[in-house]
């Protein structure tokens, strides 16, 4: 597999994290949703849940209403559209840990364009382990970790260069690879770079923000100059050392974990690159829903 990254990601021990639904086969046309996150998955405090329809979606309201998110302990929980194929589902507030959520998908027989209507009548349930929430302060070259409000670890980082500086905003761990490939190419650089065994690499956007290890760049660099090409990089060795910066945060990590810059010469990050909607303020949030 090749997924975008500071390169591209492929190359893992590590399950995909969206989950593969099989793609419609019945006449006439049908959708699907494909979910994430997961069916019986633990994931952080941030946790977005998405769905990725298989065709576009025109009657977003009626499909909308076929799609709900309820828990344990309740929360309001508020759909919106990315297109006219994408739904996420957020709270306002990021959820309390030990919150048990279910995905209700009730989309058979849903029409969602003219002649093509939904097969999914299912439940999905997962739930929210520890909260972890991260910051990534560019002008002081660290990434401050806190996790049930108590610091962790502060640990040096070198984030982008002047040329490719690295988004400001929240941004959500998505998948988590322990090897994977980083291609340039994949992601507009030309052929500046192609690292075939980037480790302990975390996807922040689609568009191809990590955090990964980086055992290329030297050891002085990490925690003064900034030199990746818009991802977070720690201290790593070849081939993902347990006891090194980078090794220590993918361990501490799952997705559904917040990772927040600050202080880059860069934009916010847009809220749909990746699972980017804790950008948005509630009111934003849900003036994107169709109902």
């Amino acid at each position: 597999m090749l997924a975008a990254g500071c390169g591209s990601g492929g190359d893992s021990d590590d399950k995909p994290y969206r989950s593969a639904s099989s793609r419609p086969t019945t006449q006439p046309p049908t959708f699907l949703g494909v979910y994430s996150p997961e069916a019986g998955t633990t994931v952080g405090t941030g946790m977005i849940v998405s769905l990725d329809f298989t065709r576009p979606v025109t009657d977003r309201a009626a499909v909308e209403r076929g799609v709900s998110v309820t828990s344990v302990p309740p929360v309001e929980v508020t759909g919106h559209w990315f297109g006219d194929r994408r739904l996420d589902l957020r709270p306002a507030r990021f959820w309390r840990p030990g919150t048990r959520v279910t995905l209700h998908l009730r989309l058979r027989g849903v029409q969602g364009a003219p002649g093509v209507r939904g097969v999914q009548s299912k439940d999905v349930a997962f739930s929210v382990g520890r909260d972890q929430h991260s910051t990534v302060d560019v002008r002081t070259h660290t990434m401050t970790v806190v996790r049930d409000g108590r610091l962790l670890r502060v640990l040096p980082i070198s984030a982008g260069s002047a040329a490719h500086t690295t988004y400001n905003g929240i941004m959500m761990i998505s998948e988590k690879y322990r090897v994977t490939r980083m291609n340039s190419s994949t992601v507009g650089f030309g052929g500046e770079y192609d690292i075939p065994d980037v480790p302990h690499a975390m996807r922040l956007t689609a568009s191809g923000t990590f955090v990964h290890g980086n055992y290329w760049s030297p050891p002085s660099v990490f925690g003064v100059r900034d030199v990746s090409h818009g991802c977070v990089g720690l201290r790593d060795v070849r081939g993902g050392g347990a006891d090194t910066p980078a090794g220590w945060f993918y361990g501490q990590s799952v997705v559904g974990d917040t990772v927040e810059v600050v202080n880059s010469a860069d934009r916010t990050v847009a809220p749909d690159n990746g699972m980017s909607g804790w950008n948005l303020s509630w009111p934003q949030w849900a003036a994107g829903s169709a109902l």
